[in-house]
């Protein structure tokens, strides 16, 4: 009977064509982690339970949002009508980082518990933006589904005191 050995030490840390093979496939499979520096891009650009990423040609209408530190969106209730196109021009007033994510109650509540588990986590998605004190940025928001839709602050702490807002969107 064989008995188990460790393996020898080795001396050259050189990838195999077989090792590099199976390190590329791993890779493939994984879940991809984006570290973005607050734009967002058209990575996200599928349809949502929201609505989807829009399109700067298209823009109908552009809603003004500071966010500060008062923990507070300025305004925190916009209406929308279906198929508006909205270019949101947002500054931060304050002087800490600040964020805007669109969503629906329960998407927005999902990405809150990973943002637990990641709190370093930057955005690089179409519906969210994060925005450094005296920054300004822009969502630009095709609403082609009605409903009653959010958005927060996922900073910690910033919903929690409030930093949250209402978006209706009336159907044709």
């Amino acid at each position: 009977m064989k008995m188990y050995q460790p393996a020898k030490k080795l001396k050259n840390y050189s990838l195999s064509r077989v090792g590099i093979s199976v390190l590329a496939a791993t890779l493939a499979m994984s879940p991809v982690v984006v570290f973005a520096d607050g734009n967002h891009s058209d990575a996200a650009a599928e349809a949502t339970d929201f609505g989807k990423p829009g399109k700067a040609a298209a823009v109908t209408r552009t809603i003004e949002i500071s966010m500060g530190d008062d923990m507070r969106f300025q305004p925190e209730k916009i209406a929308i009508k279906q198929g508006e196109v909205i270019r949101f021009k947002l500054k931060n007033t304050g002087k800490v980082p600040h964020e805007m994510v669109l969503g629906t109650a329960d998407e927005i509540q999902e990405h809150a518990d990973m943002m637990k588990q990641m709190p370093n986590m930057q955005h690089h998605d179409a519906n969210m933006i994060r925005l450094q004190p005296d920054q300004n940025g822009e969502i630009i928001w095709n609403f082609d589904l009605g409903g009653d839709f959010q958005f927060v602050c996922l900073m910690p702490g910033h919903r929690e005191a409030g930093m949250k807002g209402d978006i209706h969107v009336a159907e044709k």
